[in-house]
């Protein structure tokens, strides 16, 4: 189904250690908004969905995983050569002590992931309007991390992504209209 190219759907470059903006950046990683979330719900909706949209739920769902790996990279390069009392001060000591460098998916609040995060309710039209609510969340979360930092190198990076759920929120929109039909017609099961 998929093959993997070996290089960033993006350029990831950072310009400086900054732990306290990694910890702000873990929120997309594992948050309930995050691209993790946001790659298993579209990639599970295909299931329920009519066929007209099938290949838009797994076309993104499939680029949220290119994201994901974003924002791993930037998480990594922001922390790699972060001291102790960095990681201490910007409160992610606790973090580093149980997963060390290793990524592991909690949100900025350090809050696990969880399988809850993925809304799915086999109605075509409340998935999709939950996927546009998901990605115009995540336009807005990507936008407040721009603002967070003055990393010109990181900003780059969010604003592509922020550019993408856009796109994502857009192409939603017009799979309502196409669906717009299915929703009227009465389903039993």
């Amino acid at each position: 189904m998929w093959i993997y190219e070996k290089k960033l759907q993006y350029p990831v470059r950072v310009g400086k250690c900054d732990v306290r903006l990694a910890k702000i950046l873990m929120e997309q990683y594992g948050g309930s908004d995050g691209e993790l979330a946001a790659a298993l719900r579209y990639l599970n909706q295909r299931y329920t969905i009519p066929d007209k949209v099938i290949g838009l739920l797994t076309d993104i769902g499939t680029e949220e995983f290119a994201h994901l790996e974003m924002i791993a990279t930037m998480i990594y390069k922001l922390t790699k050569d972060a001291t102790p009392e960095q990681m201490r001060e910007a409160g992610l000591q606790p973090y580093f002590l149980n997963h060390g460098p290793s990524l592991f998916y909690t949100n900025a609040g350090g809050v696990p992931w969880t399988a809850a995060y993925i809304a799915s309710k086999g109605d075509p039209i409340a998935d999709l309007y939950e996927d546009i609510a998901a990605e115009e969340k995540a336009r807005a979360t990507y936008q407040w991390m721009i603002d967070s930092t003055d990393d010109v190198d990181i900003q780059d990076s969010l604003k592509f992504l922020r550019e993408r759920e856009i796109i994502h929120a857009l192409r939603f929109r017009e799979a309502v209209e196409m669906l717009k039909e299915y929703q009227e017609e009465q389903k039993i099961f």
